[in-house]
C-alpha cells in the first residue's frame, strides 16, 4: 500500500486546532504550545497515517529496532528496510502450546516478502509448560527479574515470556551464523521473533511440511539424514544441543531439510542433563529413519556428537 506524497487526513487541520491552545504568559513572551489529552478512541501513540491501515496491519516494526533486534548482516533480499513497510497479518500458520505463528506479509509499493511471525503467549496463557531442565545453567542479568521469576509475580510471567522470546532469537542468530540449516531470523520485538518462511517448492505459496508428514523415498530420505547430522554437528561445535528434536521440528522444504523451535537449547558444559537430552535427541531422530529403512545406531551418533563438542 502506497501513501501518496499530498495525502492528508481530513480531520488533520481542523483536529490540531481541537486539540491546541495557544496562551501568551504574563510578561508577554511567545505563546506556549498547550497540548490536550488524546480523543478516548485513539491511543497516545496515534499518528494521522495509522487511518490509512487496516485492522490486520501495522507500520513496519524494522526502523525502530537497535542493531541486536535485527537478524545477521548481509541481510538476505526479502529482508525489507524501508521505513514505509507495511506487515499485513494473513492469518495463522501454526498454533503451539506456548507460541503462535502467523504469516505476515511486508510490502512497500515496489516490493513484498512473506515472514513468518512467531508470537509466545504468557505463561499463563500457555497449555504447556517447559522443564526446567532447560533453564539450568542459564542466567538472568537483572537482580529484579530473578527475584520476579522465583516469586511469579505478574511481572515475573512477562519477563518469562520475553525470556523464551530472547532465548530462541540469541540461539537463531547463533545457529544461523554457524551455518547451521535454521530460519534466517529477521527481527525481534517484543515478545515476537519474525523470521525467514519456509516455503514448499513443490507446492509454491504453501508451507513446508513437518518431516514426520512425508514419505522420502530412498535417494531422498539418505540425503535428509546427511542433512540433519551435519545440523546436530554445527549444534554440537557450538557446544549445544537442541535438545528436542523430533521429526515434528524439522521441516521438509523438497530436498532441503530446516531445523526450528530453538528456544530450549540446552548447553553441553553448563547443563546437568545436557548429555542425557542429547542422547533422547540421537534416539529420537535415529527411531524415525529406521522405522523408514535407513538404520543407524544411536549411541554411535551420540559419540560422534560428543567427539564434536570438545
Amino acid at each position: 500500500m502506497k501513501i501518496p506524497a499530498d495525502f492528508q487526513h481530513p480531520d488533520s487541520f481542523e483536529s490540531t486546532l481541537r486539540t491546541t491552545d495557544r496562551t501568551a504568559d504574563d510578561d508577554g513572551a511567545a505563546p506556549r504550545r498547550r497540548t490536550r489529552p488524546p480523543r478516548p478512541d485513539r491511543s497516545a501513540e496515534w499518528n494521522v497515517l495509522d487511518d490509512a491501515l487496516g485492522p490486520d496491519q501495522r507500520w513496519s516494526t524494522w526502523p525502530g529496532l537497535e542493531k541486536l533486534m535485527r537478524g545477521p548482516a548481509p541481510y538476505p533480499e526479502f529482508v525489507l528496510e524501508d521505513a514505509a513497510a507495511i506487515d499485513t497479518e494473513l492469518g495463522v500458520l501454526k498454533t503451539g502450546k506456548e507460541a503462535d505463528v502467523f504469516l505476515i506479509e511486508r510490502a512497500t509499493a515496489e516490493r513484498r516478502a512473506i515472514l513468518a511471525a512467531k508470537r509466545y503467549r504468557t505463561p499463563e496463557q500457555r497449555l504447556f509448560h517447559r522443564s526446567s531442565a532447560y533453564n539450568e545453567g542459564r542466567s538472568v542479568r537483572r537482580s529484579r527479574d530473578a527475584r520476579a521469576l522465583k516469586t511469579g509475580s505478574s511481572y515475573g510471567r512477562l519477563v518469562e515470556a520475553g525470556r523464551w522470546a530472547s532465548s530462541e532469537w540469541n540461539y537463531l542468530r547463533m545457529a544461523f551464523e554457524a551455518g547451521a540449516p535454521v530460519p534466517y531470523p529477521v527481527q525481534i520485538c517484543g515478545t515476537e521473533i519474525l523470521m525467514e518462511f519456509i516455503e514448499d517448492p513443490e507446492v509454491p505459496g504453501a508451507a513446508a511440511p513437518r518431516l514426520q508428514q512425508t514419505t522420502p523415498d530412498a535417494a531422498r530420505l539418505a540425503g535428509y539424514w546427511e542433512q540433519l547430522l551435519e545440523a546436530m554437528r554445527a549444534f554440537a561445535r557450538l557446544g549445544f544441543a537442541h535438545g528436542d528434536l523430533s521429526p515434528y521440528n524439522v521441516l521438509a522444504a523438497g530436498d532441503r531439510l530446516v531445523v526450528i523451535d530453538l528456544p530450549q537449547f540446552v548447553d553441553l558444559a553448563g547443563n546437568t542433563q545436557g548429555m542425557e537430552l542429547l542422547a533422547r535427541d540421537c534416539r529420537t531422530m535415529c527411531g524415525w529413519f529406521a522405522a523408514r529403512g535407513l538404520e543407524h545406531d544411536p549411541e554411535e551418533l551420540f559419540g560422534e556428537l560428543v567427539a564434536s563438542a570438545w
